[in-house]
């Protein structure tokens, strides 16, 4: 705007238009139909819609949706109008927007050009004409594209120079780091930046990059068409496949990549390298490719065949070639474009691998709102062994931050009902006068004005007290046993540090000033009987949305570990998982039972483990003999398989054969521990340690130990009847911390 001025600059409008979702919502609320069944209607349509081509998203869900396409014959009327109406305005737009990175520069006034508004979120004008239609009016649309990426490296930057003191220049870090490589050839990419998904992953650890050319290459060919070529390029790297060039001059510019075109620049630098096209001219023969301008390309061939002659190439050859780019051209993509993403992937990589906690945590601030992705990355600081602490009052800031342990901190602004004021007045107070002691401590020095009842409720329901508690949290919502009649003690607690500053602050303005009266009674702890585990999880999660101290499962860890095959989250697509047989784990957190027209009940119910959650629906038969293990709260094991649905091609189905209770599992799975023990390892520390350990784990689950000498090829089997052990995550983490091979057995 300051350069060419604000009547020349401009955004670019967008079409809202209504997706089935909000079709139903919009006229349910014209309808007066009742709120609870419009939100029953719209839990009923599925966030992703696969229609085909020619087919319309409700035509596709009443393919698809059998209860939803039951509600078309309700018995209620305006039910059956709010689907009939939805169809119709399904597609309309419905409102405006602002394109997200799309800028108009013009060298005129844009009044002169299109139609132009103002929008209540943007500051700049807006042009009325959507992107595609803005250059036949000759204007040139700019993207000015805004990563995340970059924040959380900015974040990552600031928990690093928090935690160790360093200042990291990012664009000065080396491009040649083994450590980084080593990290994308793990495929260990999750968090870093257009390298995350489970195919690129898996094409990472063939492909063992070693060079930022290579992730430049990547980022390129994994898109739909140039994806085939893959396979050769990773061959090619790992010298399993001959690299060949069409004319030896081509190695020039296909070194790089092995041999295979992958840029719209190598096209441009060849047909000038072949056919001596000029720089005007390669640029036309890309775009004219990258637009399918057929009546371009005809016009261009017989140039490229003759230059290309001229120069004392053949022509059957050359004709491979052209068939080759024409081909490839439509879904080319630009080096410059795949190197600045590229090299953003590296730092974000570079970060991941050298400072994993501080990179975390910045990846964890920046998604607080979306709680999926928190639970893939929360999932992904497991792996990494990291651990992610609960809110603490003396040790938290506003978003995730890392401590110098190593450890990520959960951030007090992501506990409900908590603003970043209150957290910024938390933060100020233990810079003042130092950490909390205790919550009379906490009581006597925060600002009421900043901080109310409420924010101190929800960061009590977290965890963000229980350092400086010395009691179980469920006691601050407690009423003592012995007076019935007394304040719950949170607000005991409340009204005495009200109390307390009130007489600090009349004894400092008292004509005569003075010591303050300090003889305000504290409250006594009360006795009361604490919360269950599992209901003060609840609560935490109810406040962050995740469960931090633990998780209700970490008890069935194990059983977990031996016998699932599928993790939940993979059920969001089933047909990936088409005539496979499956055994999943979780915890019920919803149960809805219902009933069809008939009268036969049937029900659906959501099951979740660590990676996320997966509604799961049961028809009559099925439904009745699962029933008794349709509870909130009761972790399952499952059985079953997922199958094409009878007289519907194409269409998934969940079959469940079996389903039991978790915590009946471990006995009937785990019979004994065999722990293998190299002789190397064995001396005296060790068997002192290892007799220290079986001791503190003694169980009902028998130990059988064999001690090994590879060398020799002997090996030596050890039954101590009287050794058992319990089988928890603490003894096999002991184990894996020690590095011993072990197995549990039937």
């Amino acid at each position: 705007i300051e350069k060419y001025g604000r009547k020349r600059v401009a955004q670019i409008v967008t079409f809202g238009t209504m997706a089935p979702k909000m079709a139903v919502k919009d006229v349910a609320r014209v309808q007066k139909l009742p709120l609870s069944e419009s939100d029953r209607l719209t839990k009923l349509i599925p966030d992703k819609i696969e229609n085909k081509k020619g087919q319309t998203p409700f035509e596709w869900l009443y393919a698809t949706q059998s209860e939803f396409a039951a509600e078309r014959e309700s018995e209620n009327k305006t039910i059956r109008d709010t689907l009939l109406y939805a169809e119709k305005l399904e597609g309309s737009v419905r409102q405006t927007g602002v394109h997200a990175c799309g800028v108009i520069i013009g060298k005129d006034d844009l009044e002169k050009f299109a139609p132009i508004a103002t929008a209540k979120d943007a500051d700049l004008n807006v042009v009325q004409f959507e992107g595609k239609f803005v250059e036949s009016v000759g204007l040139i649309k700019m993207d000015f594209l805004g990563l995340k990426t970059l924040s959380i490296i900015k974040d990552a930057l600031e928990n690093i120079r928090r935690t160790t003191g360093r200042v990291i220049d990012i664009d000065a870090i080396p491009l040649d780091d083994k450590k980084t490589y080593e990290l994308f050839s793990r495929g260990d990419t999750t968090g870093v930046f257009q390298f995350e998904s489970p195919g690129m992953k898996k094409h990472l650890r063939a492909l063992k990059p070693t060079r930022l050319e290579d992730l430049i290459a990547m980022n390129a060919l994994y898109r739909p068409g140039p994806m085939d070529k893959i396979p050769n390029f990773i061959a090619r790297k790992q010298g399993k496949e001959v690299i060949t060039y069409d004319f030896p001059e081509m190695e020039k510019y296909l070194a790089d990549t092995y041999g295979i075109t992958v840029y719209q620049e190598q096209v441009m630098l060849l047909s000038q390298l072949l056919a001596g096209f000029t720089g005007g001219e390669a640029d036309t023969l890309r775009k004219a490719m990258g637009k399918k301008q057929k009546a371009v390309l005809d016009k261009m061939k017989p140039k490229f065949i003759e230059g290309a002659v001229e120069r004392g190439h053949d022509v059957p050859t050359l004709e491979k070639i052209w068939g080759e780019w024409e081909a490839f051209a439509s879904y080319a993509f630009n080096k410059s474009h795949a190197t600045c993403y590229a090299y953003v992937a590296y730092q974000t990589a570079y970060l991941k691998a050298h400072y994993p906690a501080e990179f975390m945590a910045a990846l964890l601030s920046r998604n607080l709102s979306n709680m999926d992705k928190l639970s893939v990355f929360m999932d992904e600081c497991r792996k990494m062994r990291l651990s992610v602490l609960g809110p603490d009052v003396n040790k938290s800031i506003h978003t995730f931050s890392a401590d110098k342990e190593g450890n990520i901190r959960f951030g007090l602004a992501g506990i409900k009902g908590v603003g970043e004021a209150v957290v910024m007045e938390l933060v100020e107070e233990r810079e003042r006068g130092g950490e909390f002691i205790d919550v009379y401590d906490f009581m006597e020095r925060i600002n009421f004005q900043a901080v109310n009842r409420k924010c101190v409720e929800n960061m009590a329901l977290a965890g963000a007290f229980d350092s400086i508690l010395g009691f179980h949290r469920s006691k601050l919502f407690a009423t003592d046993l012995r007076d019935p009649g007394a304040l719950p003690y949170l607000d005991a607690l409340l009204r005495y540090g009200s109390k307390f500053q009130s007489d600090k602050n009349n004894a400092q303005q008292s004509l005569f000033g003075g010591e303050v009266d300090t003889s305000v009674q504290r409250p006594v702890v009360p006795i009361v009987n604490e919360w269950s585990k599992l209901e003060t999880l609840a609560r935490e999660r109810e406040m962050t949305g995740m469960y931090l101290s633990s998780h209700p499962l970490d008890d069935h860890k194990i059983v977990m570990r031996l016998v699932c095959t599928h993790q939940l989250t993979q059920f969001a697509n089933l047909t990936t998982l088409k005539d496979q047989e499956f055994t999943i784990a979780g915890m019920v957190t919803k149960v809805t039972n219902l009933m069809t027209k008939e009268g036969k009940p049937y029900g659906r119910f959501v099951l979740e483990d660590y990676s996320g959650e997966y509604e799961f629906m049961m028809w009559s038969k099925e439904y009745e003999q699962f029933r008794p293990y349709l509870f909130e709260n009761y972790c399952l094991l499952i059985r079953g398989s997922v199958r094409e649905r009878a007289y519907r091609p194409g269409e998934m189905e969940v079959r469940i054969t079996s389903m039991g209770q978790l915590g009946d599992m471990q006995d009937e799975l785990i019979k004994f521990v065999f722990v293998n023990i190299g002789v190397d390892e064995l001396d005296e520390a060790f068997v002192k340690d290892f007799s220290k350990k079986m001791k503190q784990s003694k169980g009902t689950t028998p130990l059988r130990i064999r001690l090994s000498d590879p060398q020799n090829e002997v090996a030596v089997d050890l039954l101590p009847k009287k050794l058992k052990v319990k089988v928890d995550q603490s003894l096999l983490d002991w184990l894996d911390e020690k590095g011993l091979r072990y197995s549990l057995g039937k």
